[in-house]
């Protein structure tokens, strides 16, 4: 098996940002071995999807927390999620708010020791920032 068979896009607005009240209410995705069909679920219904001989594979990966509060140059603040590792201190961002966050926007979190310097706008608005 390669860690590149898990590659796959997820779109920021599919992420959760705070569990749910109930976790039992979280979504379960249920494939059927036999026919191959995938069907969405909740978690308080695997009780009765399970079968003698199933495997019920565990996943108790954490979420990179990724997300940066700072400021603008001009004192703005501005909030940075990383999305995925370019190389060599570059990544790829979701900023807030976009449209202020313009190329060649420097941007400062904490008291200054991390920094950054927008270089492009990408395709869905994402930007591509290089950290110090």
């Amino acid at each position: 098996m390669k860690k590149s068979e898990f590659k796959y896009e997820l779109p920021t607005r599919l992420i959760a940002q705070t569990p749910l009240d109930r976790r039992d209410d979280s979504r379960l995705m249920q494939l059927d071995r036999r026919t191959g069909e995938i069907s969405h679920r909740y978690f308080f219904q695997l009780p009765d999807l399970l079968r003698e001989g199933d495997c019920l594979v565990l996943n108790d990966s954490r979420v990179l927390p990724a997300r940066l509060f700072g400021k603008r140059a001009s004192g703005g603040a501005v909030e940075v999620v990383l999305l995925r590792d370019r190389g060599d201190r570059l990544w790829e961002c979701l900023t807030r708010p976009g449209r202020k966050t313009k190329v060649n926007t420097r941007l400062v979190f904490g008291e200054g020791e991390l920094s950054g310097t927008v270089e492009d706008e990408i395709e869905g608005g994402n930007r591509l920032i290089r950290f110090n």
